[in-house]
């Protein structure tokens, strides 16, 4: 059952329906931000109303992550895969037509469901779908696309807002949705994951702890960090989730199994993939709000300044795909996260009240390029740490990982924002912007030192001899077995 049933489509196919599916399921991350002031207009509501449009996408949306990964991999990939996207387009639409604050809200968490479920497997049925040797350049296209998704989010709301209508941020998933539902069904092949029944206990646990962690999280800033509500979500939070640990560290068939992250590169990948979208999420939430509120640019203006970061992806993400299958993902996605930290390093230098555009350029570059160099890696060191039938669960585990890293990063630096500094005068933004910025890089630059936990090429070679040679004959679920398996697949990268 672990295996892909007969071929329906070829690689280019799968290419672009995933990468479309995950553009738009990345995309509404932050695609709401720019348009909140118009929806207020529109809807009325007060300031934690507005923010729920935002919050209740990023609430189901990390909750259920890996809870949609396991289902695809009990029920069909590509079968689950559509319920997602139908999800997800039924509910845009509903958003799109909200009559009230209220009903945008409970279409946003919808949002959250549909997106949730189809995201993680769309770098499954990717990875079905291509071969070994060019799944660098798959996952390059794949993670330009999303990372383009992500970074422009504020740039497209906010020029659908200012040239057309709020509205249209929500009815642009719908026609690419109906597109994508016959094209999956006809050209994506079905697989499964290992066949083992749902672990119920294990979900339970594992969606209530991100549930009280994502809510304390995205609701500390806005409601204060000694809200009554935000402390009980993030102990409970994190009780559950030392309980989902535990438990599956038991369990005779978890959803995620805790043997996993004994393989260097799965823990490294993924420690490294929190760490980068804590500080690229939370740079691009208050650089977003720096060129308006200070600079004085309209939402497109803004986005387009941006280009040289949010667009850079396009065109390296491809390239760094090809490099990370001839050298292996690990330099790469170093490099990347190193040059990543250097451009917000850069930025939190240079920033001031009245900074030229010229001034800004370098250091959009350098954190542009190491964006791009970042994705396409990280998701073949993710697929590839990992057995084929267990990539379900590993891409549900990444991706929820990254969510909470973002909705971390969106915290914690605003947090900082607002303790040294602030929306008084443009001069207090700066003031809060800088010393925020600078934790980023930092974070990012940690996230460099996570990768380079990660075996060399040569190191995972060995690790595997040596495995294969130490384990018993018909053992496949060995505790080793993960990094010797991804090597044999992949090999270091």
């Amino acid at each position: 059952m672990s295996e892909p049933t007969a071929r329906r489509g070829g690689m280019v196919w799968a290419l672009v329906i995933t990468s479309v599916a995950g553009f738009m399921a990345a995309l509404d991350n932050l695609v709401v931000t720019t348009a909140l002031p118009s929806i207020r207009k529109d809807l009325g509501g007060a300031l934690g109303d507005l923010e729920w449009t935002v919050s209740a996408y990023t609430l189901t949306f990390a909750v259920l992550l890996m809870f949609g990964a396991a289902l695809g991999d009990r029920f069909g990939r590509r079968r689950l895969f559509l319920v997602g996207i139908t999800v997800f387009t039924v509910a845009s639409a509903a958003a799109a037509m909200a009559p009230g604050i209220e009903s945008l809200i409970a279409a946003r968490a919808v949002q959250g469901v549909g997106a949730a479920i189809m995201m993680p497997l769309t770098l499954t049925l990717l990875t079905a779908a291509v071969p070994v040797a060019k799944r660098g350049m798959a996952y390059g296209i794949w993670g330009a696309v999303n990372g383009l998704a992500v970074a422009s989010g504020p740039l497209i709301g906010g020029s659908l807002t200012e040239h057309i209508s709020w509205h249209w941020i929500f009815w642009l998933n719908v026609p690419l949705g109906l597109a994508l539902i016959p094209l999956a069904r006809l050209r994506l092949s079905e697989s499964y994951g290992t066949g083992a029944p749902l672990d119920f206990p294990g979900t339970l646990l594992a969606s209530g702890g991100l549930f009280g962690i994502v809510y304390g999280l995205v609701r500390g800033p806005a409601d204060g960090w000694t809200s009554s509500l935000v402390l009980t979500g993030l102990f409970a939070g994190s009780a559950l989730f030392a309980g989902f640990i535990i438990y599956s560290v038991n369990a005779k068939n978890p959803m995620l199994p805790m043997r996993l992250f004994r393989s260097r590169a799965f823990s490294g990948i993924n420690a490294a993939s929190l760490l980068m979208f804590l500080g690229m999420f939370g740079s691009i939430f208050l650089l977003s709000q720096y060129m308006q509120g200070v600079l004085g640019y309209s939402p497109t203006e803004a986005g387009l300044r941006m280009l040289p970061w949010t667009g850079m992806p396009m065109l390296v993400a491809p390239v760094a795909g090809i490099l990370s299958d001839r050298i292996g993902g690990r330099p790469v996605v170093a490099a990347g996260l190193f040059l990543q930290a250097a451009g917000l390093g850069y930025m939190s230098y240079v920033v001031t009240t009245d900074v030229s555009y010229g001034a800004q350029l370098p250091g959009l570059i350098l954190s542009g390029i190491g964006m791009a160099l970042f994705f396409a890696p990280a998701s073949n060191l993710v697929m590839s740490s990992v057995r084929p039938q267990e990539q379900g669960i590993a891409s549900g585990a990444n991706n929820a990982l990254r969510e909470v890293g973002g909705a971390l990063g969106i915290a914690i630096m605003a947090s900082i924002f607002s303790a040294q500094g602030g929306y008084q005068t443009a001069q207090t933004f700066v003031d809060g912007l800088k010393p925020a910025l600078v934790t980023g890089a930092a974070v990012v630059a940690l996230a460099g030192v996570a990768t380079l936990l990660i075996p060399t090429r040569r190191r995972a070679a060995e690790l595997a001899a040596t495995s294969a040679s130490a384990e018993p004959a018909g053992s496949v679920e060995s505790a080793g077995s993960s990094e010797s398996d991804s090597v044999l697949e992949n090999a270091g990268r």
